[in-house]
């Protein structure tokens, strides 16, 4: 790891991330061909929020949250901090103070592969993060690290200033280059999604909407009355 802080990123255009975000990463995920989505073990500690924002990404020593303090600084309204660490680490690297320093700075939320403490206090800051895992065990402020330079969290590579969307289902990183495509994507992803829910509330069947009755038969299943299952069964 190079101890290095990039001042100056360049980061996707905040107006159509913002734009993004409120399609929902689902409808976003599945319009840009299933790709992007941070694995599952980033979860939210609290309901019902659904942001996006550009990344400004940290690369911690473990048990270390030195340079999350160094990223306060490189922060500005509209930014998402992700925080990974140089080997896997569940400690509390975040928590209150770091939240309330960021709100100041206009940053809409973290995500972290590492742990987060104080949970009550951060949802009653109205401070969305998503996490690893929640844990009460301190920290140092000892080694250097990195800030805005490519990390992996999630099984996902992040580039400073990509756009990070996070909801209840999940987080979703969108390259900065992507975002414009992003929005035309959704949008015709939720046009289609608006045409099922129409005809599903009317009655008409996924079987049916989506040709499936085919796909059973190629794949050899039967329909069988309760009798002749219980006949193939004796």
């Amino acid at each position: 790891m190079k101890p290095v802080i990039v001042t100056d990123p360049p980061r996707a255009d905040l107006a159509q991330v913002t734009r993004l975000a409120g399609y929902g990463v689902a409808t976003v995920h599945e319009a840009l061909g299933r790709s992007g989505l941070l694995g599952p073990d980033l979860r939210p500690i609290q309901d019902g929020s659904r942001v996006g924002g550009t990344a400004v990404t940290v690369l911690c020593w473990p048990g270390d949250n030195l340079m999350i303090h160094a990223a306060v600084e490189q922060c500005r309204e509209g930014d998402f901090l992700v925080v990974t660490t140089a080997s896997p680490c569940r400690d509390g690297l975040f928590g209150e103070l770091f939240a309330t320093a960021l709100r100041h700075r206009g940053v809409r939320g973290l995500v972290t592969g590492t742990g987060v403490r104080d949970v009550a206090e951060l949802r009653a800051l109205g401070f969305p993060v998503w996490s690893a895992a929640v844990s009460a065990q301190g920290t140092v402020k000892a080694t250097a690290g990195a800030v805005n330079v490519p990390v992996v969290l999630g099984g996902q590579v992040i580039r400073p200033g990509d756009a990070v969307l996070a909801d209840d289902d999940g987080v979703l990183c969108v390259r900065r280059e992507e975002v414009r495509n992003g929005l035309e994507a959704a949008r015709a992803r939720l046009e289609k999604e608006a045409a099922a829910r129409e005809a599903f509330a009317d009655g008409q069947l996924g079987l049916d909407r989506y040709g499936l009755r085919a796909t059973l038969e190629a794949l050899g299943v039967r329909y069988l009355t309760a009798e002749e299952y219980a006949k193939e069964q004796a």
